[in-house]
């Protein structure tokens, strides 16, 4: 652990979830904070800090001068491997992590007290799952704490709506295709969340990773009194890099090598995250699927993540025989960790089929791809209405009324077909593309996103 502290006037602290999806998201956030001139102190495990340090895309967090990684020891706790036959998809083998990240927070208090003396204020900003480990913050005066949601603005609304029982009407149109939480999530972690949440009303506000160009309604409906308790919030996002920085030829990924060699727009990227894990049938049935479609692909086939990410996984999922040799000429099978956010910006790949976690749909929408949707658990359903039918830049691949199902491959093969080769698929790659597009603008010196990162910072600097 960081133990050298300089006179700082602002120091943020920033308090990840140690899970990829909300790892990265945070340490995207502590570039664009640290670009201000303000001081971020990353906080984790030294096994999770390595992770999201080994992981970042486009760009070096260890190159940055003013972001500061405290890491503390490795937490006790077992887990599992992965079950692909579990009856609820949400990563259950990884509860003995979260149950155990109780033991944060003295470490983290007692990094505030050294933060708090040296500087003029301390700012907390940590994601909505780590309340119980940041509650110490009220100990200091010159500390304050802003709430992350690491899920989209539509789908955060309608949790604190319902949550809330409700306070005002919307607009019939916008609860149309809302599916139910029933699945998401598995009782031990909702009642985790519960516990986290209990820690929320502390925050000074909240910070989300969108933009108004994307979420612009759904945002000023969490600004109302009801749901935001008159607090400020901010869409700061995207947090990931608008343009990734140029990796040298001998550390490109082989995958991105390959995709030089094909047309434009011709690849659709396959994968479904650092949580999700397939049964053997529906990986039998996707690599039919995608066979027999006769498109181009890139698959990143993988189990869940385990609570260290270092350690040899468990399983080699099994491909049907002769399936590589098969497709050698038009697809790539990638078995270890890929570079999604090189892949997504690629001229080649020209769509994403993807279990619609935020961070991968920011991703997505950042580099200007449609998504081909098969939700798998947590916010990803109600991700997938969000990208399909409000936004109108993607299609669903798995029903998630149907989701004790294996998807068929005749399923997944229309599908992809719909989304690479089809006037459907190009007038969804068209809209991804000007939302990609407006996205960046916002992103970019004088844009949207750009000034409310600009009064974020501030604010907390007034």
């Amino acid at each position: 652990m960081a133990t050298n502290f300089f006179q700082e006037d602002v120091a943020v602290l920033m308090v990840p979830f140690p899970l990829q999806g909300h790892l990265n998201q945070l340490l995207h956030l502590s570039r664009l904070i640290s670009s201000r001139g303000v001081a971020v102190h990353y906080v984790g495990t030294a096994t999770h800090n390595r992770q999201a340090r080994r992981r970042a895309q486009g760009w070096d967090p260890v190159s940055a001068s003013n972001i500061f990684f405290h890491e503390f020891q490795s937490l006790n706790f077992t887990t599992p491997p992965p079950d692909p036959a579990a009856a609820i998809n949400f990563p259950g083998h990884l509860q003995p992590l979260f149950d155990a990240l109780h033991s944060l927070r003295r470490p983290v208090a007692d990094l505030l007290g050294d933060l708090s003396a040296a500087s003029r204020r301390v700012v907390v900003v940590y994601d909505s799952l780590m309340g119980s480990v940041v509650q110490d913050f009220v100990k200091f005066p010159n500390a304050e704490s802003y709430i992350f949601h690491s899920v989209s603005a539509y789908t955060i609304f309608f949790f604190l709506w319902e949550t809330n029982g409700r306070p005002f009407a919307v607009e019939p149109e916008i609860l149309s295709g809302l599916p139910a939480l029933e699945g998401c999530f598995t009782p031990e972690f909702l009642k985790f969340v519960v516990k986290q949440h209990k820690y929320l009303k502390l925050n000074s506000g909240r910070i989300y990773n969108t933009c108004r160009v994307v979420e612009g309604p759904f945002l000023e409906l969490l600004e109302k009194p009801h749901i935001s308790g008159d607090k400020k919030q901010w869409a700061l996002g995207p947090f990931n890099p608008i343009i990734a920085a140029k990796r040298k030829p001998e550390f490109r990924h082989k995958c991105l090598k390959w995709l030089d060699g094909q047309a434009r727009n011709s690849v659709i990227f396959v994968s479904f995250g650092t949580t999700t894990t397939l049964s053997n049938d529906q990986i039998h049935q996707l690599a039919t699927g995608l066979e027999k479609s006769g498109q181009k692909f890139v698959w990143v086939i993988r189990d869940a993540d385990s609570g260290d990410v270092f350690r040899e996984a468990a399983r080699k999922a099994q491909l049907p025989l002769g399936f590589e040799d098969r497709i050698k000429q038009r697809g790539l099978v990638v078995r270890d960790w890929a570079p999604q956010l090189e892949i997504l910006g690629h001229s080649a790949t020209g769509g994403f089929m993807s279990h619609c976690g935020w961070n991968s749909c920011m991703e997505s929408m950042s580099m200007g791809k449609p998504i081909a949707a098969w939700p798998m658990h947590s916010d990803q359903p109600r991700n997938t209405v969000l990208i399909a039918r409000v936004l109108r830049i993607g299609l669903v691949v798995r029903d998630w009324a149907r989701r004790a199902e294996v998807v068929a491959a005749a399923v997944v093969e229309d599908a992809v077909r719909r989304l690479m080769a089809s006037e459907e698929g190009e007038a969804m790659r068209k809209r991804a593309a000007e939302l990609g597009g407006a996205v960046r603008d916002a992103a970019e010196e004088g844009g949207s996103a750009c000034f409310e990162l600009d009064c974020f910072v501030s604010h907390i600097r007034r």
